[in-house]
């Protein structure tokens, strides 16, 4: 039996693709976590972004609070990244 991707599940994976981005969480492929990638997790960011502009009126209540927890924490998590980026470098 084929399950349909939910909207949710959707948002959550290209959230997951962004903490492989931010080096938080291993590689699904190589299996070792890598190296910060601020410009990758932001693009991330930008698609959620970009899908929460494109679906406004058209999600659920529950849809709409994980895209925008989502979109939030992942906004918090790249200013803490860029900052230790910038503190790392000298």
């Amino acid at each position: 039996m084929d399950e349909q991707l939910s909207f949710i599940g959707f948002v959550i994976s290209l959230a997951s693709t962004a903490a492989v981005h931010f080096g938080d969480v291993e590689n699904p492929v190589s299996g070792a976590k890598g190296t910060p990638d601020l410009p990758a997790a932001k693009q991330m960011i930008d698609v959620l972004s970009l899908l929460e502009q494109k679906t406004k009126g058209n999600l659920s209540a529950e849809e709409r609070s994980v895209l925008e927890q989502v979109l939030y924490e992942l906004r918090m998590r790249f200013v803490q990244a860029a900052t230790e980026q910038k503190r790392s470098t000298p």
